[in-house]
């Protein structure tokens, strides 16, 4: 544990500072600092009862902020079968993008493993919601995971949702159950109600596909190389 802390206060401070360094300077024009927190929780149906949460939050001003992101799963039996945290630094780069450094953790699947962060996150062109990391590992291998969504106002309280997440990775990790190449792509739509902005519950449809040698990891594991799922869930945030 302490030669891990060591490794964060050794790299985070670079990781940031560089970060800086590198990016265009920006004028403030606002220094109030504002904070978000916004978090889904969604069981999925079938026999076993599965949960999965994804949430993020930050504080800062509109240039420069402290972000969090987790997400994992849980299953009835199994306990935490997945589970990640980043601390990142954010920067505004261009008026809908920021760009982001720093750590990720993952507790599970394997032993713990820490994660270089490098990415962007923003609105592009037509209101797509895109977050695109770069991840580097302990061993300098990398991996790649994009997600984009875009959100259509059927009424103002009633609001259809898809989503698209792609993995790619540069290297087997066995201890983490995934392939060189591409190993995950998901698709998702949720349909939600707004009882109040800052909540809302909501119905999902889900399919995820595994390919190569993460998709025999798998099924040798037991599990599905495709599937679809119907989920429930709640949206939250303030």
């Amino acid at each position: 544990m302490r030669a891990l802390s060591q490794r964060l206060h050794d790299v985070l401070p670079a990781t940031v500072a560089g970060l800086v360094l590198l990016l265009p300077s920006v004028r403030a024009q606002d220094d109030r600092v504002f904070t978000l927190f916004l978090a889904e929780i969604e069981r999925h149906g079938g026999d076993e009862r599965r949960f999965e949460w994804d949430a993020q939050g930050w504080a800062g001003t509109d240039y420069d902020k402290l972000a969090v992101k987790t997400e994992g799963e849980w299953a009835q039996g199994s306990g935490i079968e997945e589970a990640e945290i980043q601390l990142l630094y954010q920067r505004l780069v261009t008026r809908f993008f920021d760009l982001q450094a720093g750590l990720r953790y993952d507790f599970e699947p394997g032993p713990g493993t820490f994660f270089g962060v490098f990415g962007v996150q923003g609105l592009a062109p037509y209101f797509f919601e895109i977050d695109a990391a770069l991840f580097l590992d302990e061993d300098a291998d990398f991996s790649i995971r994009f997600e984009a969504d875009y959100e259509l106002l059927l009424t103002q309280r009633l609001i259809l949702e898809s989503g698209l997440e792609v993995d790619l990775a540069a290297a087997n990790s066995p201890e983490r159950e995934i392939g060189a190449g591409l190993n995950e792509v998901e698709l998702g739509m949720e349909l939600r109600y707004e009882i109040v902005r800052e909540f809302a519950p909501y119905l999902g449809w889900t399919w995820q596909r595994h390919f190569g040698d993460t998709a025999a990891r798998a099924v040798r594991g037991g599990g599905e190389r495709e599937k679809f799922g119907v989920t429930v869930g709640i949206r939250f945030w303030f």
